[in-house]
């Protein structure tokens, strides 16, 4: 199988922590039509700020061209193409695999042995596999597990963060609402 991560780019954006958000991005991708490979979106150490990885494939989308759409948009607070720099990057799967004999257990255990994965749920009939690891990796175990029978599987999608002091973060507080200084100050605050 041929290694397309040469035309992946992660992205990393910081978004207001707010509903429809991700509506407004998702609409933007749909508009320019954008193609995702892989969407996560999670909070922060800042209450306010959600930050979202997107993987883009670049043979159909330059990333540049994504990433000044994104910082576009009014709920996003700052964009990074951490595919350029030192990264680290992660991809959860579970999957879901035939063991209904002596023969698929210990294959499926042989496996995992090869890997960072580790067997989670085992039944009579299937077992479930963990793995946390670099995309290519996760997909690696997948194509070696076809052939025992894979029943069911689900991805989170990746997510990456620069290595060492690159640090993609902000000081960004949302702007206080009138109505709310007012309360405030007839709190005494």
């Amino acid at each position: 199988m041929p290694d397309n991560s040469a035309f992946k780019n992660t992205l990393v954006a910081l978004v207001e922590n707010k509903p429809g958000v991700l509506n407004r991005i998702a609409s933007l991708f749909r508009r320019r039509n954008f193609n995702v490979d892989s969407l996560t979106v999670g909070r922060t150490h800042r209450p306010h700020i959600s930050r979202m990885t997107i993987v883009v494939d670049v043979k159909r989308n330059d990333a540049r061209i994504i990433a000044a759409n994104l910082r576009k948009l009014v709920n996003v607070i700052d964009v990074a193409n951490v595919s350029e720099e030192p990264h680290v990057s992660r991809d959860l799967a579970l999957i879901k695999v035939r063991t209904d004999d002596v023969e698929s257990r210990n294959t499926v255990t042989e496996i995992c042995d090869r890997y960072p994965a580790r067997i989670v749920d085992i039944g009579t009939r299937v077992a479930i596999v963990e793995i946390t690891a670099q995309a290519d990796i996760v997909e690696s175990l997948i194509n070696d597990l076809r052939p025992v029978g894979i029943v069911e599987l689900v991805r989170t999608g990746v997510v990456a963060m620069g290595r060492g002091v690159r640090i993609l973060d902000s000081d960004y507080e949302p702007p206080v609402q009138i109505g709310e200084a007012d309360g405030l100050e007839r709190y005494g605050v």
